[in-house]
Formats: structure tokens, sequence, C-alpha cells
């Protein structure tokens, strides 16, 4: 079998204009026109802040969840710190309007734990994409 594989590849490059196949492209999530509603910070304790934001025209959870990211990038650069983790997302939507309550703790030091974000990076991202932060 693998003998029979090299000989299709070898015939295939003999041949002109044998190329790759395309790129396969990004999964189409649909039409995004996002309406960023507003954001509100509330601080739980020290280190622990809550993000309530609100959007219309997002295309599921994940547009929700970054909107709330981005809010929580950009405050932990305000408070001075350069990292968060992210420990919970709820999100809701009803009538067309999205509503998520993210919580994430901050610190000046990467913490330990997988879903950690680097707040410069992350609001750098951010702006390249069109999404707000505080």
């Amino acid at each position: 079998m693998t003998g029979r594989l090299v000989l299709a590849l070898l015939a295939c490059g003999a041949l002109v204009g044998c190329t790759p196949p395309d790129p396969v492209d990004p999964v189409d999530r649909g039409e995004f026109t996002p309406v960023y509603k507003g954001i509100e910070t509330r601080l739980l304790d020290g280190e622990l802040v809550s993000f309530l934001v609100e959007m219309s025209g997002a295309r599921d959870n994940a547009d929700v969840s970054a909107y709330a990211e981005c809010a929580a990038a950009q405050y932990t650069l305000i408070r001075g710190y350069g990292f968060a983790r992210h420990v919970r997302t709820n999100v809701n939507e009803e009538a067309g309007l999205w509503r998520a309550d993210a919580v994430y703790t901050i610190s000046p030091a990467l913490p330990r734990g997988s879903r950690t974000i680097d707040a410069e990076v992350t609001v750098s991202n951010c702006i390249e994409t069109g999404i707000p932060t505080v």
C-alpha cells in the first residue's frame, strides 16, 4: 500500500499543473454586525472582578465572551497588572440582547491555570478585531 502511495505522489508531481488542494476555509459563523452596548465592572474582592457586558448582533456565546474578555484585559492594564485568569462566564440571550457576566482574577504575574490571558496581547487583539474595552 505504501509503495502505491509513493508512486501516486511521484506521478502527481510529474504532471503539469498538479497542485496541493486549497487550504480549508475557517467555519463561517454567519453575518456579524455587533452593537456593543456597554460594560459594567464590579470589584468583588481584591483581585477578583466581575464584568457585565451587553451587546446585540452576536452570532453566539463566543462573541459575547470575547467582549467580556476584552473588558477584563483592559481593566487589568488600568489596574497596573499584566495578567488575568478566567474564572467563569454566564451568557444569556433574550430577544436579540446578549448579556454576559464574566469573572476574572487579575494579577501582576502569570497566574496558575490554563485559562490565563496576557492583558497587553489581548487588548491589542481586541483593537485589531474592533471589540471595545473598558
